[in-house]
């Protein structure tokens, strides 16, 4: 997977080191996170990291990287992947660690991966957010994207919808 670059971050895979592996279970068992996921994760952290290894693999145009910081901290994941029962839709997603939360790393790092996959050709781009998460909605207001409403099309539950045009092409 393609390793990217931001004025603050370094995007990068994840691995199956104990230091990453030991980030992972911090940040997904901790209930301030995991409320607007819909839970904690139920595999285990080396099994997320085949398996988000396993969406690059699938499609060099998506990806679930570590977000970096400067001093090597991970502050959390950033997601670009096909969301479920879509038709070729593709979500952005962060998951930050609470000790990152408020520095903008969330919108810098999805703003790279929503670059790097209007460059690859794709057209739009989605996010989904529980209602009430105020942090992530405020993100996809950064970001640009239109609100589609509550919608349960992608996960059985309701979510709040957004969706981001690529730039029109100019000749």
């Amino acid at each position: 997977m393609e390793e990217l670059r931001t004025a603050r971050l370094r995007l990068r895979a994840w691995t199956a080191s104990a230091a990453d592996l030991a980030r992972l279970t911090d940040l997904y068992s901790r209930d301030e996170v995991s409320r607007w996921l819909g839970g904690t994760p139920t595999v285990p952290p080396a099994e997320l990291v085949e398996r988000w290894a396993t969406v690059s693999r699938l499609d060099d145009r998506h990806g679930c990287w570590a977000i970096e910081c400067a001093d090597g901290t991970v502050a959390g994941t950033v997601l670009f992947k096909p969301l479920p029962n879509g038709v070729g839709e593709i979500e952005v997603g962060w998951h930050l660690h609470p000790d990152s939360w408020h520095r903008g790393y969330a919108t810098e790092a999805a703003r790279a991966v929503i670059d790097r996959g209007f460059d690859a050709g794709l057209p739009e781009v989605y996010a989904v957010v529980r209602p009430g998460n105020a942090a992530s909605l405020a993100v996809c207001a950064r970001l640009g994207m239109q609100p589609l409403g509550r919608l349960r099309r992608w996960y059985d539950v309701e979510l709040e919808a957004f969706r981001l045009m690529a730039p029109a092409m100019v000749d």
